[in-house]
């Protein structure tokens, strides 16, 4: 069980059905699959009729995401990575990189989206001495009509913090739905406004074996959680997903942030995974309203 599969089983059972004066379930469901993960949203007081054209906009939108932040076929990250460049890039991809350098001043460096290389060479149990030296946020040239990647053999992951995005996205989708009642669990966790019993939505907070480490109630509220052991790489499967920006292994096994918005959560808890106590707090403490909800 990875870190978004704990979090994930837990968030789909936050609630149980209501039914209308006739018998009519008000609570509605969708499943799948976002950026390689199990994906899940509830809906609150709507008709079947209603969700099933909200949810076929939900899935044009994941895939319209999917086209730029996915590693997995040809978005726009992969061109980027690929040809060093990508040019007039999407408001989408801006927004991200924006969020991604407040996080990464913000963690003193821990967060850094250009570890790809490093990533994949020690993955695939290759000498990570010169995929280091293509790691460095600060490599990165961005405006609104390129984005540009100073060294030949660089590359971005967002795997960091796209899902989060993707959770803020599909949460704003339903908000101009009119939907105000609303759990989207896209990996990480954009909660608004109350479960169909009434009352906040709750989640719990598992490590990787499954192990109940706490609860919170979300409401108009977002929250990621990173264990770096949740994911192993590299030919033996000994080596955490999370990495520093030179190979720095975690310094925690379980990390859940509050945000009010998923891809800051999102993105906050990959880097807190890196450092000390007092670092965290001094990087949380640069966001309003973020707070820690849970670290081991």
């Amino acid at each position: 069980m990875n870190r978004r599969q704990a979090l994930t089983l837990i968030a789909a059972a936050a609630a149980m059905p209501v039914l209308s004066a006739r018998g009519a379930p008000l609570r509605q469901t969708w499943e799948g699959r976002a950026m390689g993960s199990p994906a899940r949203i509830t809906l609150s007081g709507v008709t079947s009729e209603r969700s099933f054209t909200i949810f076929q906009k939900v899935e044009k939108e994941i895939e319209r995401l999917e086209n730029i932040f996915s590693l997995h076929r040809d978005s726009a990250l992969t061109r980027l990575n690929r040809d060093g460049r990508l040019a007039w890039p999407e408001p989408e991809m801006l927004e991200v990189i924006e969020i991604a350098t407040s996080v990464h001043a913000a963690t003193l460096g821990a967060f850094d989206p250009t570890i790809q290389p490093l990533w994949q060479a020690l993955a695939l149990g290759r000498d990570p001495a010169m995929a280091r030296a293509l790691v460095g946020w600060e490599n990165l040239s961005v405006n609104e009509r390129e984005i540009r990647l100073a060294r030949p053999g660089m590359a971005l992951s967002f795997n960091g913090i796209a899902q989060g995005y993707l959770a803020d996205r599909i949460s704003a989708l339903l908000r101009a739905e009119g939907l105000r009642d609303v759990l989207v669990d896209m990996g990480e966790i954009a909660a608004r406004g109350q479960r169909p019993e009434g009352g906040p939505w709750r989640a719990a907070l598992a490590d990787p074996l499954g192990t109940i480490k706490g609860e919170t109630d979300l409401s108009d509220r977002c929250l990621a959680v990173s264990s770096p052991r949740g994911t192993l790489i590299g030919p033996e499967g000994a080596q955490s997903h999370i990495l520093g920006p030179q190979g720095q292994p975690p310094r925690w096994s379980l990390v859940a942030i509050t945000a009010p918005s998923a891809a800051l959560a999102d993105a906050l808890s990959t880097g807190a995974c890196l450092l000390t106590r007092e670092a965290i707090d001094a990087a949380l403490g640069q966001f309003p309203d973020v707070q820690l909800a849970h670290i081991s």
